[in-house]
């Protein structure tokens, strides 16, 4: 259960846009949409008001640690900031500690973050490896974000197959052929 209240303003917005496209929001269907819209955006951009401290909080440990630490297949909802439709996806995650280890829990929690507010899949992949290095000093991060995009399936091109994919890797995962290799195998690897 959201604990997202309704903004007033965007209910009676939402109203005045369900009467321009010719709908008649008394009728039993659209008597609460608004409210439900507003709702639901508010809950859908509320990265726009967290930050990564707020998330990560003391989740960052000291730790002896120097392998390469990869949390794949995080989903993800965002919404299109030239549309306002949702993409949605998976973000795959690695960083290689360098005296500093995170929660978990905390890296969908960044993700999360970036991906709850009017957003570009691009530069939300950045967001989120630029966070995890600000965060721990690592190494090396690496992100990849796979997505697909409603404003390219159910308008536009109205291609219903297609995916994007785009990659942030910093430190080793940007200067080191292997480490990246070994990153990019793991992300692809098959789930048994």
């Amino acid at each position: 259960m959201s604990d997202h209240a309704a903004n007033p303003k965007l209910a009676e917005l939402v109203q005045h846009m369900l009467a321009e496209l010719g709908e008649d929001a008394s009728r039993q269907g659209l008597q609460r949409t608004p409210e439900r819209v507003a709702k639901s955006l508010a809950e859908l951009t509320s990265g726009a008001t967290q930050t990564v401290a707020d998330v990560v909080g003391q989740g960052v440990f000291d730790e002896d640690c120097s392998e390469m630490v990869v949390v794949k297949d995080i989903e993800f909802y965002s919404l299109c900031e030239h549309h306002m439709l949702p993409f949605f996806g998976r973000v795959h995650v690695a960083y290689i500690p360098d005296g500093k280890i995170i929660g978990l829990s905390k890296i969908p929690r960044i993700v999360d973050v970036f991906a709850r507010r009017l957003q570009v899949q691009e530069r939300m992949t950045v967001q989120i490896a630029e966070a995890l290095q600000e965060v721990l000093a690592p190494e090396g991060v690496g992100v990849v974000v796979d997505a697909s995009h409603l404003c390219m399936m159910m308008r536009g091109v109205q291609k219903q197959n297609s995916s994007t994919t785009t990659s942030c890797l910093l430190g080793r995962f940007r200067t080191d052929p292997r480490t990246r290799s070994e990153f990019l195998d793991l992300v692809h690897a098959i789930k048994r």
